[in-house]
């Protein structure tokens, strides 16, 4: 259900702006999300995504959530089977750009269980931008003419006023909680992205909470000698996790490449065994490891040191 501006003004205004620490552990963090909430998913399919608050999410067993996400990938799967979600909001979903859509997603959405509510790519950061400039809706061309259009219950079309064009009206998305993770932030949760910044910093401004987890804390006085690399300031923030390596096995840019054996692996034994298939990896990488830590043990460092080496030498680097 889409919120007055009023209501989320209000909101805003009520919010600590004071310039405080925010570290906390991973299952603190996670604690601040409740039951039947939406959550927006920072990065771009296996792109810096916040796998680390995901894997706790999972593990504290948090149930009736809504998740939207720009590209959904592997996460999508793993949320959906461990029973955390049963309604996705994307614009793709798939294990990888090689490996089709995800079988996981249709086996939920073609036996009624779960609710896959697609947008265009555009449509959705569109409603993200919405959400953090703090008006109701934009107007856009994305998906006129589609069927994507016709199955979306909540948007609308309108005449320009000033040209007679036939536009789409995509409503703001607000999201209660974003999860997102970066490269480098402050204790206060001044954040600095490195690559594409994907829809992270209008869905941070559009959240009423925003948790992030980030490969390294630095002092203050870093982000003090590079303001304008900033992309997510403070006042948006409620909780900084420091977790290097918190997007296993996906990517994060200019630290490590995507483990993409260890991918491979997964997408094999969900092919073979679909849900039960995503069970058994759940059980051993997330109900099993005691800390996130010993998840990252099950890993081959190898691998990953490998495959970033080789990436940064085809870079030039």
């Amino acid at each position: 259900m889409e919120r007055s501006y009023l209501e989320l003004r209000e909101k805003v205004e009520k919010k600590d702006k004071g310039l405080r620490e925010k570290v906390k552990s991973l299952s603190e963090a996670v604690a601040l999300i409740p039951d039947n909430v939406h959550v927006a998913i920072g990065g771009c399919h296996y792109s810096r995504t916040p796998m680390a608050l995901i894997w706790e999410i999972i593990r504290q067993r948090k149930k009736g959530l809504t998740f939207s996400k720009s590209i959904t990938a592997t996460e999508g799967d793993l949320l959906l089977v461990a029973g955390t979600t049963r309604h996705i909001i994307t614009s793709w979903f798939s294990p990888g750009v090689t490996w089709g859509v995800s079988r996981i997603m249709r086996h939920y959405v073609q036996s009624g269980e779960a609710q896959y509510e697609e947008w265009s790519h555009m449509s959705l950061g569109l409603r993200y931008k919405a959400g953090a400039m703090g008006v109701p809706f934009l107007p856009a061309r994305s998906m006129l003419g589609s069927d994507v259009f016709k199955r979306l219950s909540n948007v609308k079309e309108m005449s320009c006023p000033f040209t007679g064009d036939k536009l789409a009206l995509v409503p703001a998305l607000n999201p209660d909680v974003a999860i997102i993770h970066v490269q480098k932030a402050d204790p206060y949760g001044n954040a600095q992205i490195s690559g594409f910044p994907f829809m992270d910093k209008d869905i941070a401004l559009a959240a009423d909470r925003v948790i992030l987890t980030t490969e390294q804390i630095i002092d203050n006085s870093e982000i003090r000698r590079t303001p304008d690399r900033t992309d997510i300031p403070f006042f948006c923030v409620d909780a900084v996790v420091e977790a290097p390596c918190g997007c296993l096995p996906h990517e994060c840019y200019g630290v490590y490449e995507p483990d993409f054996n260890h991918m491979d692996m997964y997408v094999k034994l969900m092919m073979e065994k679909s849900v039960d298939g995503v069970k058994e990896y759940l059980d051993k990488y997330f109900y099993g490891p005691e800390t996130f830590e010993d998840y990252l043990d099950l890993f081959h460092v190898k691998d990953i040191v490998k495959a970033t080496l080789s990436a940064k030498k085809g870079y030039g680097g």
